[in-house]
């Protein structure tokens, strides 16, 4: 690190060691607090290890062991009324002692509505004032009922909730503490990498750093792609993929385009390079596990193809061969364990059904692919969309950004968030864009975890703040705050039973280079593999 950026951080960190411990009645006093905008509901003093988390599931399985190390800390819950119709529930944890002077915003998934207390306590242990918010509504993720006939929730869904929370978060963090947050990040994935692109496209100053996973920023084509591919499925019987194939596909897979980065070892480094033909594993003699009937395979391929207008121009990008089997494979996602369980078809149907149609008994046989994306721009597009490709003013006032996606994501094509970091090169240039944003793919990993690749990277769900060279978190602050820009990141993969011991590890790349294996050496250890140009 230059002696200048050594210096810059280490005055840095001084100043955020001098921050002092709240008492119990400081935290007691944020009820009666004036903060614009918003209702104080709750502010209480926690004790270290009290927060007992939400009410478990019946079957009584303890749900407090991620809580028990969390440190004593001021717990704010407020409600949030932009609008008539808004009601966005925040929660702020805010360190009792040890402040480090920086605010985590963390993100939610699917439709929200409910908050994330696991990465709150995560980062309330690490020093962070954290804050989270239901997004406007309570529900599931897979739910969306609560946006029929609530428009301005969609807008609070869409952005507004995040930016409440963020600048709700900043009022309270200067009236416990008596000083403003001197940084401030924010970390999503899926929906909540939609939400971390919106806060760079739409409110540039809400955050120094962000980092943005598997980004559901094209909301209304993702949604268009997930109605036509359950069609795909499902229209005909016939067509259904059940989840008892899905090996056979991946085995397929893997057979075709394995080696081609050189290693075996059913990972695919960039499975743009793979042009499996469904029509290979094609049923010859009779139906069974390891094969496909006809109509599977005219089902396969569109959902590797995407779908397509009446001009015969892709809509949206299918998604990529490797990764089709796993417990966050195709068959949780895409396929299902029956025709319209999968969580795909749950989504396409909250969103059309109650968002864009109004009708909550809409069906979706009848959905057709340019009236039905048309309604969707001219309804939701402005809300949900986060695809602005000029980020100049977020760059501007200094804000580093980092992308990154599994390249075998079967819930949002990898190939988006490649088309969406193209058009901001293109309207930036390369030279702009490498000054503050840098994407990482990641081979064999599939929706913001799992996979059979190197998962495991300090991203969103696995939060870590420290060894930038390990973390994809770490490596954001070190350069909003060292201005030490990051190179590759070393991913590693564990047992599900030990989280101490890699079982593999290999870089991740600054896009657009790629991995690529040196030729001898264990290929479980990243020492072996280097980052190369990506050569068509």
């Amino acid at each position: 690190m230059p002696i200048k950026s050594l210096r810059r951080a280490a005055l840095f960190a001084t100043s955020l060691l001098a921050s002092s411990a709240v008492a119990q009645d400081s935290c007691a006093k944020l009820m009666s607090a004036k903060i614009s905008g918003a209702t104080m509901l709750l502010a209480a003093a926690i004790p270290a290890g009290g927060f007992a988390g939400p009410p478990g599931p019946a079957s009584g399985r303890d749900l407090t062991a991620p809580y028990k190390s969390v440190p004593a800390f001021c717990r704010v819950v407020s409600l949030a009324t932009p609008t008539t119709d808004s009601e966005i529930r925040i929660e702020l944890w805010l360190p009792a002692s040890g402040w480090n002077g920086r605010l985590q915003g963390i993100g939610n998934g699917g439709f929200a509505g409910a908050i994330d207390y696991v990465q709150l306590g995560t980062s309330v242990r690490k020093g962070y004032a954290a804050g989270a918010t239901d997004a406007g509504h309570t529900g599931t993720p897979v739910d969306a009922a609560w946006a029929l006939g609530h428009p301005e929730k969609v807008v609070d869904f869409g952005h507004r909730g995040i930016h409440e929370m963020t600048r709700v978060a900043k009022e309270v963090i200067q009236a416990l503490y008596g000083k403003a947050a001197q940084r401030s990040y924010f970390a999503g994935c899926s929906d909540g990498g939609r939400e971390a692109l919106m806060e760079a496209q739409r409110y540039p100053a809400d955050y120094d750093g962000i980092l943005a996973g598997a980004p559901a920023n094209y909301w209304t084509a993702l949604l268009t792609t997930a109605a036509v591919d359950t069609q795909a499925l499902t229209l005909d019987a016939a067509s259904f993929i059940p989840p008892a194939k899905i090996p056979a596909i991946a085995t397929a897979v893997n057979t075709a385009c394995d080696e081609l980065d050189d290693v075996r070892d059913g990972i695919l480094n960039d499975p743009r390079q793979c042009h499996f033909d469904p029509a290979t594993i094609q049923c010859k003699a009779g139906d069974n596990e390891k094969c496909l009937t006809a109509p599977q395979v005219v089902a396969l391929k569109k959902l590797y193809d995407g779908p397509h207008d009446s001009h015969g121009k892709q809509v949206f990008p299918g998604y990529l061969p490797g990764a089709e089997d796993g417990p966050g494979g195709w068959g949780l996602w895409i396929t299902g364990p029956a025709p319209l369980k999968s969580l795909m078809a749950f989504f396409q149907f909250g969103y059309f059904a109650d968002m864009v149609f109004e009708n909550h008994d809409w069906d979706y046989r009848t959905f057709a692919v340019e009236p039905g994306l048309k309604l969707a721009e001219q309804k939701t597009a402005s809300a949900v969309n986060a695809v602005e490709a000029d980020l100049n003013s977020f760059k501007s006032r200094g804000g580093k950004l980092i992308v990154y996606h599994g390249w075998n994501d079967p819930a949002i094509t990898a190939l988006n968030t490649l088309n969406y970091y193209q058009s901001v090169v293109a309207k930036m240039g390369q030279r702009e864009v490498d000054a503050f944003a840098r994407l990482y793919m990641v081979p064999g990993m599939q929706h913001c975890d799992n996979g059979p690749g190197a998962g495991s990277f300090g991203q969103v769900g696995r939060l870590t703040f420290d060894d930038p060279k390990h973390s994809v978190n770490a490596s954001l602050v070190e350069w909003v705050e060292g201005g030490v820009a990051p190179d590759a990141i070393i991913a590693s993969k564990y047992s599900a039973d030990d989280m101490q011991h890699a079982l593999m590890t290999r870089p991740l790349c600054a896009y657009p280079k790629t991995i690529k294996y040196k030729g001898a050496g264990d290929t479980n250890d990243a020492a072996n593999f280097t980052c190369e140009a990506w050569k068509k």
